[in-house]
């Protein structure tokens, strides 16, 4: 079996795949200085503790914290007794390469965002994550990415917002029933809601203007749901859109090798 690893910049994500579905999940912080044993003693209990028996045989890893994956190597080579693929290495070819300026790096993330995108509904495609960082991950008609946008992520606005002005206090992010907000806190939730709604849809619009054609857009990320409440900003949602990426990108790797 393969146990896929998703390592983001707040937290890391365990699936293991039995060949044809995911028969369990784990989420836990990301933390550079977790150790090897570590890794292995929390999934190992996890494991035990939800009754599931696995045979892994292979690990995929995609980081976008270099500094553990050092230790997610070592925890993959102890423990399972097998090299890991990792997203971004040299070893781990891609179906289609990134198509960037020369030197550029992708983050892992988006490269399997796009490979699970292109697998699940073709090309032409805008993939937008609500990650630690908001992306946009333009995927060409032949599955290659060829760039795309950052932004500043959800929750990250939310805390800049907290944080810089004394008087604005901590909220947690929800659609609110009006525009207008007649509170503190149901302004602040107004302004990042819309704010973010207007975002993706310029963004999304100014994309398509530039590229002449049509795509479609695809959500994904721990705060997409919330944002599909808005009508017509999205044409699918993907919850798991990373682990099927990573479980293609493992597959074209096994067909390469044998």
């Amino acid at each position: 079996m393969l146990l896929a690893i998703d390592c983001g910049n707040t937290n890391t994500v365990f699936s293991i795949w039995d060949g044809t579905e995911f028969i369990a999940t784990w989420r836990t912080s990301t933390d550079w200085q977790r150790t090897a044993d570590q890794y292995y003693v929390w999934l190992s209990t996890l494991m035990r503790f939800r009754k599931v028996e696995a045979d892994i045989t292979d690990v995929i890893i995609s980081s976008t914290v270099p500094r553990v994956v050092f230790n997610l190597r070592v925890f993959a080579d102890r423990y399972f007794d097998t090299r890991p693929l990792v997203v971004g290495k040299p070893e781990c070819a891609l179906p289609v390469a990134p198509r960037v300026d020369a030197g550029t790096t992708v983050g892992p993330d988006r490269l399997v965002n796009t490979v699970a995108g292109f697998d699940l509904f073709g090309g032409d495609l805008i993939v937008v994550d609500f990650g630690t960082a908001t992306t946009f991950d333009v995927v060409d008609t032949d599955g290659a990415y060829i760039g795309g946008v950052i932004a500043p992520g959800v929750n990250l606005s939310l805390e800049a917002l907290h944080s810089a002005a004394a008087a604005l206090p901590h909220v947690d992010i929800s659609k609110p029933q009006r525009v207008v907000g007649t509170n503190t806190v149901a302004c602040m939730q107004s302004g990042v809601f819309w704010g973010y709604v207007g975002l993706v849809r310029e963004i999304c619009a100014r994309i398509k203007a530039e590229r002449a054609r049509e795509m479609r857009v695809i959500s994904t990320g721990g705060l997409a749901p919330l944002f599909q409440q808005s009508v017509d900003l999205f044409d699918e949602y993907q919850d798991d859109l990373t682990m099927h990426g990573l479980t293609v990108i493992h597959e074209y790797n096994k067909e390469l090798a044998e």
